[in-house]
């Protein structure tokens, strides 16, 4: 089996071989899959213990995701899609776009407000993509392979925001990456070999 702790604000890099299981650690630490044996506690309290509305709750509000692709919706401009998690909780346009607005500005998009996925770079759709997972000031981050479909200096420069987001709202990062030269940067590193912490 997985031990891991993970403690407030740290920015942890989860590295190994594909096939390694690190997607999977990633997906149940943030209650997307299910463990098959075990638990997953976040704040002292068993997370697989909570029904599947309020594990849906939990993670709207305190948990975060950035996945290798970005999933923004393409009818929509980047502000709606980074206000899209507080949409979900039914809060009204009005109260979560000044965040929103705050957010894309914080990660070098405040000229790209208004613009649709299809007009954006890929980094800059990223970059949308972090916004939406810092929405709703969540605890924890997770991001899966987050710079994978971005060339080098992109992915360098988007890693190096999420460290500085990490440092500056003291939130939580677990990243899964292949990019040993972004892990090092790191305040921990877990290696995962054949679903074990190695």
């Amino acid at each position: 089996g997985v031990n891991l702790q993970i403690h407030r604000g740290e920015l942890i890099a989860i590295v190994g071989a594909s096939g390694a299981g690190k997607s999977t650690l990633l997906h149940i630490i943030g209650m997307l899959d299910r463990p098959t044996t075990g638990t997953v506690h976040f704040d002292g309290q068993d997370m697989f213990h909570l029904a599947e509305d309020e594990q849906a709750d939990f993670r709207n509000r305190r948990i975060g995701f950035v996945f290798q692709f970005h999933h923004l919706l393409p009818e929509f401009t980047a502000i709606e899609n980074a206000c899209m998690p507080a949409l979900i909780q039914r809060r009204h346009p009005v109260d979560c776009e000044p965040e929103a607005i705050t957010l894309l500005q914080e990660v070098g998009l405040g000229a790209r407000l208004h613009h649709k996925p299809g007009e954006l770079s890929g980094g800059e759709q990223q970059r949308v993509a972090v916004a939406r997972a810092l929405l709703q000031k969540p605890d924890l981050v997770l991001a899966d392979e987050p710079t994978g479909n971005l060339d080098t200096h992109t992915g360098e420069a988007l890693f190096a925001m999420m460290r500085e987001l990490n440092k500056a709202r003291g939130t939580t990062f677990v990243i899964v990456t292949h990019n040993d030269k972004l892990s090092a940067q790191a305040d921990r590193i877990v290696h995962m070999q054949d679903g074990q912490i190695v």
